[in-house]
């Protein structure tokens, strides 16, 4: 199955709130990142728990392996189930945030190549090789590689095998859902979700990916 995660990139809690209920039923997991977590605070997650899904906090840590530990800490101290932090810092960095969510039971993901159009100045062909190899070096859960560009994510997936791959990018970016969702782990969506008139019946007419089977 094919997970389907929804990106609550909102500032109000409110409305973060009240979209979150109302697609819960339809989703695997709730991504959390900086536009809803620095308006409303680390707190928010508490008022999650009643829907029992994981959060993913979706802050791209990217710094020296002290301030990533200390980070991490805070995330999965907050109630979160996993983490994204970036790769290009180096291996230390990365390690430090892989061993802290193990260490709480949680899982971290790499951005090995982001899904809007200038991640190709830099997250590309060789260094989002190098970042993916460095993923599984450290240990990682997975990678984050976009739905923007499938044939990059067949890229990836030769180098990460079986460790899951969450693919942003599906919606308002452009990314086609039934184009990637038989070569990731998880589909990201997100204004196409929460900026519709109707979040619950948009979350609807995504939900047919986590019936596609895989074919890695």
């Amino acid at each position: 199955m094919t997970e389907l995660i929804l990106a609550l990139d909102v500032t109000g809690k409110k409305e973060a709130l009240s979209i979150a209920r109302s697609c819960a039923p339809h989703l695997d997991a709730i991504k959390l990142g900086y536009p809803l977590i620095l308006s409303c605070g680390l707190s928010i997650t508490r008022e999650m728990e009643d829907l029992d899904l994981p959060l993913i906090a979706d802050f791209k840590v990217a710094d020296i392996p002290n301030t990533n530990r200390l980070v991490t800490e805070q995330v999965f101290d907050a109630g979160f189930a996993s983490i994204i932090c970036h790769g290009f810092p180096g291996k230390d960095s990365v390690q430090v945030c892989v061993d802290t969510a193990a260490d709480y039971g949680g899982a971290c993901f790499v951005v090995a190549e982001m899904s809007h159009p200038g991640a190709t100045g830099f997250f590309h062909a060789g260094t989002a090789e190098q970042i993916a190899r460095l993923a599984v070096e450290c240990g990682a859960d997975g990678i984050i590689a976009p739905a923007t560009r499938p044939e990059r994510v067949k890229v990836l997936r030769s180098i990460v095998g079986s460790r899951k791959i969450l693919s942003p990018g599906v919606g308002a970016q452009g990314g086609d859902a039934a184009a990637v969702a038989k070569i990731v782990d998880g589909i990201i969506v997100g204004r196409a979700i929460y900026e519709a008139k109707d979040p619950q019946a948009a979350v609807k007419a995504f939900s047919d990916v986590r019936n596609d089977v895989k074919v890695y």
